[in-house]
């Protein structure tokens, strides 16, 4: 990358002073984003279940900007919004959401109800629960970014987290009607393989196998890195991603296979 285009990224219109809270942040796309959204000036409210590695994070980033730390499990709806609550009024307001807390669930096709309900509890449901207690106040200051990290739909196997991804994405567009003339963007991002803890140590841990998946499926030739997402959530979040709503944008270094 040119050094005028790092200064491009680094000066997105309308970053500055902004507060993103992201989920998902203390590995992975999500801590990836959390660097890349404070190298642009945002403030930050981090949540994640291990708060050791939050706390990495904030030390991390103590330099650059503010960072609010929230330990808190999305799939206990209560304690997990009491605890996004306190967060928001230590801040005063959340301008951006980003969603990426989830996970991959492979299971069996005869999986039982608790399985499947625990796969949309994390990755639909905590997301629309977080984007529901937020919105209020992003309406009634006309503006806001929300931003879901998602995923495939394309089924290569069983994997009850592909079913609720797809349902994000319906949601997703729906609730961008909704809030457009509020000031409000609703998109979704779809990464492919990124590095990762998920990918790289449960999906693709193996070297060899690894290569052999790129060779097969990625045009580029390779993983992408959290920054990958991070640079397009930033965009998004920006002035200059206003007129950017109900889209789901695939960040996969090709890997999808359908034109549209």
């Amino acid at each position: 990358m040119s050094s005028r285009q790092s200064s491009d990224l680094a000066n997105l219109s309308g970053l500055s002073g902004r507060v993103a809270m992201v989920t998902g942040a203390s590995t992975g796309i999500g801590r990836g984003t959390c660097q890349e959204l404070s190298r642009r000036g945002c403030r930050l409210v981090v949540v994640a279940r291990r708060a050791e590695l939050l706390a990495e994070l904030a030390a991390e980033l103590a330099d650059i900007t503010e960072v609010v730390t929230v330990p808190a499990d999305l799939g206990r709806p209560p304690l997990a919004a009491e605890a996004v609550r306190a967060a928001a009024a230590r801040v005063n307001h959340i301008d951006i959401l980003v969603n990426s807390a989830g996970g991959s669930r492979p299971l069996p096709v005869d999986a039982s109800d608790q399985e499947w309900d625990e796969s949309f509890a994390i990755n639909f449901h905590a997301g629309r629960r977080l984007t529901q207690l937020l919105l209020p106040a992003m309406r009634q200051r006309g503006f806001g970014r929300i931003i879901n990290i998602t995923g495939s739909s394309e089924a290569a196997s069983m994997n009850a987290a592909s079913p609720a991804k797809a349902a994000v994405h319906a949601w997703s567009k729906a609730l961008s009607r909704e809030v457009a003339a509020d000031g409000i963007t609703v998109n979704s991002i779809a990464p492919g393989r990124i590095h990762s803890e998920q990918i790289d140590h449960r999906l693709h841990p193996d070297s060899s196998a690894r290569q052999a998946f790129i060779d097969a499926n990625i045009p580029v030739g390779y993983f992408g890195e959290p920054s990958d997402v991070g640079h397009l959530v930033a965009f998004l979040s920006s002035e200059l991603g206003r007129y950017i709503t109900g889209e789901v944008i695939h960040v996969d270094g090709g890997m999808r296979r359908f034109a549209f």
